[in-house]
């Protein structure tokens, strides 16, 4: 096991000291258990910094109890990096129906417990009791998403910033490449962390504003007034490019503001190329194998992300916020190089799970204009419909899939990641979906319409059905010339804001008549940085200003969420319930067939046969 650890960087005071050091430069802090994987972002930060010569120890699920754990590696001469793990902790403990996950795949065993709820702001803290005096600079998705005052779901209510909450010196949000390298030289250069005010994709807590930089609303009036906090988001999401931002500064009590600097630039295809190529161990500490090992290796222990950012812009989805509108992917030489070294790693057999990223195939950016005029800040690319200046290319990434598959060794690639099918279908060439049909995927292709009902899809910022249909019949129409027998499985989304019950029965409706059988099925989960978690507190959407319906009930969340598994016994009740309300029992038949819909006609017969009267009901 020792000579194993030591191809991770170091994860125990012991293994530390084996390295010859005294002192770490800088301990990572995780929620997530160490991986050392291009997938997670503990392990690109810690190699990064380790490629440009500082000395990264990784502190992976400390004990949160005390701050004992949070001195097993002495003092960081520069400072702690905090991020909660892959997913925000609130996520990853609790479904959607606040209920604890019993299930944790990022720990060892897929053990659950061992990360705190709002886990940024817990290790910060320790780390900030453990070491009064030095830096504490927050990154990753939990910290990004939260980085100026957000609704907060499991509370109901919106939340400061959560630098505020943490007490630390600085934020990174967004892909934190440049940032923490910049900010490693700052500290390294001896300038005090509180001084660190100026760097591009950072937050900060300032007293004093730059001469640029555009006020929102205060935390006082977001929490006062709906209407404000949806002013707030429409302000942040059209400051939100490297191009064209604007420093935003968010007021608080006492004179201090939370300033939130412009985004950094996204990184060129070289930079990409050479960040994949850091040495990466590619799996979990050997720490974890007497523990079962952490389940979350095997979905991307043979993947490749060969891209990064989504022009795409759903509203429930939080990439625009974290990683951007800018889509920049790697070369097809690096690609093939990672390829390489899957192939020789233990328990390879052949196949690659995944090449793609947030989108399979976006590879390119949207059109030429973004490539030095950034994103536009009053328009998508693809709703409500694409962009005239669009560019559809296909091309780059299709080159990655055939030089993958090409190689001695691999029998199969796969694309998992997901695939838009509006951008496929503007697409004059069908050259990707002919390809990725005949060699890239094994039965099915799961594809992601999110809904069926034109309200819930322009709620949602996606294509109308049409669209969907017309992808559906070229997809079998492609098969069909192939000689191949694929299937389609859409995923699904309930109770997304826009969607009423009626508009869930109609969804129904559709699935049953077109043979639909959803595979995947998830409520609407209000998370920070969203779009559609703005709609889903301030009941309009922040961009148009228009009122949207918004289901908040738990009970009705069942249904909608019983009406896309309505063959399902154990949804039977609830659909019926959703027939009732909405006045819709014609539907019945369809929905629950004929047996059910004379459900209370057969109860009387069977209770006459039993001797009991009419009107006894059976519990």
């Amino acid at each position: 096991m020792a000579d194993e650890a030591m191809k991770f960087l170091p994860a125990t005071k012991q293994e530390m000291m084996r390295e010859g050091w005294h002192q770490a430069d800088f301990v990572l802090i995780t929620g997530d258990a160490y991986i050392d994987h291009p997938s997670f972002g503990t392990a690109i930060i810690g190699r990064l910094l380790e490629h440009f010569g500082y000395k990264v120890a990784v502190l992976a699920q400390p004990d949160w109890h005390t701050c004992r754990d949070f001195k097993r590696f002495g003092r960081p001469r520069l400072g702690f990096l905090i991020n909660g793990g892959n997913v925000d902790s609130m996520v990853n403990n609790y479904s959607v129906f606040r209920h604890r996950r019993k299930r944790d795949v990022y720990s060892p065993g897929g053990k659950a417990g061992r990360r705190p709820d709002r886990a940024v702001i817990v290790y910060a803290n320790r780390a900030r009791e453990a070491y009064h005096d030095v830096p504490v600079i927050l990154g990753g998705l939990e910290a990004s998403l939260r980085r100026l005052a957000h609704y907060d779901y499991w509370e109901d209510r919106i939340r400061r910033s959560i630098l505020l909450d943490s007490r630390a010196d600085l934020l990174i949000y967004g892909m934190g490449e440049r940032a923490v390298l910049e900010i490693a030289e700052a500290l390294d250069a001896g300038i005090a962390a509180q001084d660190i005010t100026w760097i591009r994709g950072t937050c900060a807590v300032v007293d004093a504003l730059p001469g640029d930089a555009v006020q929102l609303p205060s935390f006082a009036e977001v929490t006062a007034d709906r209407a404000k906090y949806a002013e707030s988001f429409a302000l942040q999401y059209a400051n939100h490019d490297e191009a064209s931002a604007q420093p935003l500064a968010e007021p608080y009590e006492k004179g201090r503001y939370v300033l939130q600097n412009p985004p950094q630039p996204v990184l060129t295809r070289m930079e990409m190329d050479d960040l994949y190529a850091l040495p990466f161990a590619r799996n979990y500490h050997p720490m974890y194998e007497p523990l079962g090992g952490v389940p979350a290796i095997r979905e991307v222990q043979f993947s490749i992300t060969a891209n990064r950012g989504c022009f795409g812009g759903c509203a429930f989805c939080a990439l625009t916020y974290h990683q951007g509108r800018r889509v920049v992917s790697r070369s097809v030489h690096s690609v093939v190089e990672e390829a390489k070294i899957l192939r020789e790693l233990p328990g390879f057999k052949g196949y690659i799970h995944d090449v793609g990223g947030p989108t399979a195939n976006f590879s390119l950016p949207a059109c030429e204009k973004q490539k030095t005029a950034g994103v536009c800040s009053d328009r998508d690319c693809l709703h409500p419909a694409p962009c005239r200046a669009m560019k559809v290319d296909e091309s780059d990434c299709l080159a990655k899939l055939q030089a993958v598959r090409q190689l001695e060794g691999i029998k199969k690639v796969f694309v998992r990641s997901g695939v838009r099918y509006d951008y496929l279908m503007a697409d004059p060439d069908d050259s990707f979906l002919l390809e990725l049909c005949r060699y890239h995927i094994s039965g099915i292709l799961k594809v992601a319409p999110e809904h069926t009902q034109k309200p819930v899809l322009d709620a949602m910022r996606k294509p109308p059905l049409a669209v969907f249909e017309a992808f559906c019949r070229k997809y079998r129409q492609v098969n069909e010339k192939l000689g191949k027998e694929q299937y389609l499985i859409p995923y699904l989304i309930s109770s997304h804001p826009g969607c009423t019950l009626n508009d869930a029965v109609d969804m129904a409706l559709y699935l049953a008549g077109s043979g639909f059988v959803p595979d995947q099925v998830q409520d609407f989960y209000p998370t920070p940085g969203t779009l559609a978690t703005c709609m889903y507190y301030t009941g309009m959407d922040p961009l148009s200003g228009k009122t949207v319906y918004v289901a908040r009930e738990e009970k009705e969340k069942r249904m909608q969420r019983a009406l896309l598994h309505f063959r399902k016994k154990e949804n039977r009740a609830l659909v019926a319930e959703a027939l009732r309300k909405t006045g819709r029992e014609e539907a019945a038949p369809i929905l629950l067939g004929k047996r059910e819909t004379d459900g209370r006609k057969l109860r009387n017969k069977r209770d006459r046969r039993r001797g009991r009267g009419p009107s006894v009901r059976r519990r």
